[in-house]
């Protein structure tokens, strides 16, 4: 590679390089940042149409994503440190979750906090009687 290295006040500050060798290293570049995109493509979660849809319609995004991840009220609860009845309130609109609570069940579930509080939390404030979990 023959580069033209220009100073401007004693500091390297420009690079001039033949075109060839510019266009070589910008497909480098391409391709590199193309594996890098298949690369995180391949790690990340996909879901089914029918998980979806239930989020859409305005289901319960705990329950939907606690039914996806195929655990039971009382499994989710032993995960995250709370009881069976707090989460089925949860589910149905009866409780808001701390943001605590919303961390560890996040966790148990392997999504982010926003995933789980989205309809829940808008129905319980909504609602008239709210309760923290």
């Amino acid at each position: 590679m023959s580069v033209q290295i220009i100073e401007l006040n004693g500091v390297p500050a420009l690079a001039v390089l033949p075109i060839d060798e510019w266009e070589t290293l910008l497909e480098r570049l391409e391709t590199l940042q193309d594996i890098a995109d298949a690369k995180a493509a391949a790690s990340e979660e996909t879901f089914p149409a029918a998980f979806v849809d239930r989020l859409l319609a305005g289901e319960a995004p705990l329950k939907v994503w606690r039914e996806y991840r195929g655990l039971t009220l009382q499994a989710l609860a032993e995960a995250s440190g709370t009881t069976r009845q707090m989460l089925s309130m949860a589910e149905n609109g009866k409780a808001n979750p701390s943001a605590d609570l919303l961390a560890r069940l996040a966790r148990a579930l392997d999504c982010d906090m926003d995933d789980l509080h989205g309809e829940t939390a808008q129905r319980c404030t909504t609602s008239g009687s709210s309760l923290s979990l």
